[in-house]
């Protein structure tokens, strides 16, 4: 009997010690899912990388005042290069046919944050209608061309362009007024742009990525357009292309092309990815490219200075700003700085200054120093070998300061310091209780999303430079300079 009632016991202890070792190894395996992916928000060594993701992936620069057919041989093999290094196709429209390029899509995701649709054949642009029609594809698609996919609050902002089938030559589809004999390319300077730093991250570093490689046979058509942006930024675009510039949205040609390209490619934030771009040009070609377009002369900077005017002295170059994230001091820094042996100039850049005057005395600088926002973005300008001093404003914002100019600047070719703002510098110490979580603890202000941390870190926050910390920053940019 006891015999019996064993046997019929074993099969249950078996089976309650199998469903015991499900459950421990299911909350193993949960347990590791949680710390890989649902770690807490500002886990030691991931904050960065997460509150990027919890704002969408944005980094949104403010500003003070918002605003013949293809060719062959070596320009083919650049393209075909840039085509198979970039993200895995998806949102495809169709396989290539019929005047496509072979074995490839009509448009695909280069990055997350760019798409391209690259099509060849009989296309004619209207756009007055944003449409775009296209023999060899058999279905419509809508792209944006703007290299900021991940970002739905500037993509609002980008007006939305349809490639529809072109199936016979007795469709609906309207009668070329202007033909073309180079490739035509379709941007946008929608988005973010109009704020120096999206200028650049967002449309010109693409725009040279994606375009270097026709060698300036090639017409750029620009959907919202800004006029006063277009001169602006002429001086480039004659780098690009020998042919004005399009306002595509409001001209009533239709224009035909025997290829067209609709989007650019982005690579990083300010960057460019050799590996992955046609011909391996980097953001120092990107950077010459610049020289050239607004006749910098400097190529190296020096602790000697060389700039005219500096008699000898290395010059420093301080960004001032109007309004939040202004230096409080400014006048005793410039002292500070001079009685430290420089040759001082202080300059406001805003969306009304002249490009290239401004792009010159960025160029005449060795050392230029400026709170984070987007006049840093001039560092574009800077010769080889300056130095770059980024003031962090008070709050945690290294991963931001990090991925928009620390970043960049190694590969520009340009010596990067951080200036990190102390509590005791900083303006909001006047404006909380000393126990407020602003002041206390930055990163419960960073959970609370993007918007509360620019109103508590960008928005409200001036700064009041230590002087003696500023003379010794300045002593070791000195020594950093050739």
């Amino acid at each position: 009997m006891k015999s019996s009632l064993r046997s019929r016991q074993e099969p249950r202890r078996v089976s309650n010690a199998v469903i015991i070792g499900a459950m421990l190894l299911s909350l193993c395996v949960l347990s590791i899912v949680k710390a890989r992916y649902c770690a807490t928000p500002f886990a030691a060594g991931k904050a960065e990388d997460q509150l990027q993701e919890q704002m969408n992936s944005s980094i949104r620069m403010e500003t003070e005042e918002e605003s013949p057919a293809r060719t062959s041989g070596e320009e083919e093999d650049d393209e075909e290069e840039e085509a198979t290094s970039a993200a895995p196709a998806a949102k495809v429209v169709a396989a290539a046919g019929g005047g496509g390029r072979k074995g490839k899509p009509t448009c695909y995701m280069t990055s997350k944050r760019s798409e391209r649709c690259d099509v060849s054949g009989d296309i004619r642009v209207d756009g007055n209608r944003s449409a775009i029609y296209v023999s060899g594809i058999d279905r419509e698609w809508k792209t944006k061309p703007y290299a900021r996919y991940h970002d739905p609050v500037a993509m609002e902002h980008v007006r939305q362009y349809t490639l529809k089938p072109l199936l016979d030559t007795t469709s609906a589809a309207p009668a070329c007024t202007k033909n073309h004999s180079v490739p035509g390319f379709l941007f946008s300077n929608g988005g973010f742009s109009g704020n120096l730093y999206h200028d650049y991250t967002d449309v010109l570093v693409p725009l040279f990525i994606s375009t270097h490689q026709f060698k300036r046979r090639v017409q750029f058509l620009l959907s919202g357009m800004k006029p006063w942006w277009v001169v602006k930024f002429t001086p480039f675009f004659r780098q690009l292309t020998r042919f004005d510039v399009i306002d595509v949205d409001n001209d009533r040609e239709v224009h035909c092309f025997p290829r067209l390209v609709v989007g650019a490619t982005f690579h990083k934030d300010m960057g460019v990815i050799p590996a992955k771009s046609p011909g391996h040009v980097s953001v120092v070609d990107f950077k010459r490219a610049l020289r050239a377009a607004f006749g910098l002369e400097r190529e190296a900077a020096s602790r000697r200075g060389g700039a005219p005017g500096t008699n000898g002295k290395p010059r420093l170059l301080i960004i001032s700003r109007r309004n939040s994230r202004r230096f409080l001091n400014e006048r005793e820094m410039a002292s500070a700085a001079a009685a430290a042996g420089f040759d001082v100039r202080v300059a406001e850049p805003d969306q009304h200054t002249d490009m290239a005057t401004f792009a010159k005395l960025v160029n005449s600088a060795d050392v230029m120093i400026g709170v984070h926002g987007a006049g840093l973005t001039n560092m574009v300008f800077l010769p080889r070998g300056a130095v770059l001093i980024q003031v962090v404003p008070f709050g945690g914002l290294e991963w931001l300061t990090g991925v928009t100019f620390k970043d960049p600047a190694a590969d520009m070719e340009v010596n990067y310091m951080d200036y990190n703002v102390k509590l005791d510098e900083s303006s909001l110490i006047d404006q909380y209780p000393r126990n407020h979580p602003v002041l206390t603890d930055p990163y419960a202000i960073h959970k609370q999303g993007w918007d509360a941390l620019k109103a508590a870190y960008l928005d409200k926050q001036n700064i009041r430079m230590d002087l003696d910390r500023f003379r010794a920053t300045l002593q070791e940019a000195l020594n950093r300079l050739p």
